[in-house]
Order: structure tokens, then sequence, then C-alpha cells
């Protein structure tokens, strides 16, 4: 049995308008493009799973993070100025949570590993700054300011050597989440 859950799907309901107005189109996974189902977007609704909308294609840009229910304005929930260009379902995760992040890029300067949640890496770790991670285990969520807040970043399990090449050059990450919902 994968600690992935392969088996259980996400589903999520994107809008043309605001309050679920407008042709609408169901997604059960990943879409990098959304502009050849529909020319905007303005809500949605997440049914079932856990999803990382991007206002930008090809999951760039600013991320939100959605979990299960009704998101009749989002735009102006999230302060943003354009709709939703892609998005990516996150997994089931039921395994352990693990990753490490470093002061530099390429994996250099102070390193601490963590496991579970960090609302604030200056004050646990003594760190200015965060600019690459390398996820064991689990999905994660960076956050530009301490205590969850800002703009944040999908981590999925893998090797980040540089934000600033990643597109979020100048961007300081001061807070860590582990996705846990029970969403399914």
């Amino acid at each position: 049995m994968s600690n992935t859950g392969m088996g259980m799907r996400g589903k999520i309901i994107f809008y043309e308008d605001r309050n679920f107005m407008g042709r609408s189109y169901e997604c059960m996974s990943d879409c990098s493009d959304m502009s050849s189902y529909m020319s905007r977007c303005h809500s949605c609704r997440v049914e079932s799973g856990c999803f990382m909308v991007y206002d930008r294609t090809n999951y760039m840009g600013n991320q939100w993070f959605m979990r299960r229910g009704e998101y009749a304005d989002y735009m102006s929930m999230m302060g943003w100025r354009d709709c939703i260009r892609s998005c990516r379902m996150i997994p089931m995760y039921r395994g352990s949570y693990r990753m490490r992040i470093y002061e530099r890029e390429n994996f250099g300067g102070q390193m601490y590993e963590m496991m579970d949640d960090c609302d604030n890496i200056m004050d646990r770790y003594r760190m200015n700054d965060c600019m690459s991670c390398n996820v064991m285990d689990g999905h994660w969520l960076m956050y530009e300011q301490p205590h969850y807040r800002g703009r944040m970043m999908y981590m999925r399990p893998g090797e980040y050597r540089s934000f600033s090449q990643m597109g979020y050059s100048g961007m300081r990450w001061m807070s860590m989440r582990r996705i846990m919902d029970s969403y399914y």
C-alpha cells in the first residue's frame, strides 16, 4: 500500500464568473494551462482533495493553497488581480515529514532538518533567510512571512537548489508548514 494514496483523487470545479456562474471546468489532476478550457476563472469549488492554484500557466506565479470548500470570489480573498491559469493536485500523504532548509543557495550555509511545522525560522533557528531546501518526505508549504502569512510556495519531495532561479528572487521564506489535511 502506497503512502501517497494513489487511489484517492481530488476534484476541483472552476467557474468563469464569481459566485459559481458561467461556464465551468472540472479538474481531477494537474492542469498546466487552463486557457484551452476557459478564458477566465473567478470562482471555484473544491469537492475533494487539496490543490495549489497559480495565476500563471505552467505552475508559475503567485500560488494559493485550496482545501475542500467553496471560493465564490477567491480574487478578493487572495488579493489577486489576475485569475487562475493552472492548478496542481496535492497527493494524499500519510507518512513522516522531513525537510532540510539551507541559509544559502545550493545547500550552503546553515542547515536545519525539520520534521514539524515552523512558524518562524528566525526565532527557532536564528536563520535570516532560507534560499534552498531538500524535501525528503511529505508535502510542505513555505510562506514569505512568519506565522504562515504572505505569499506561499508548494514544495513536494525533491531538491530545490535555488529559489531565486525558480522565479522567487528577492523573496524570503520565513515559515513552513506540513500539508496534513484530511481531505478525502
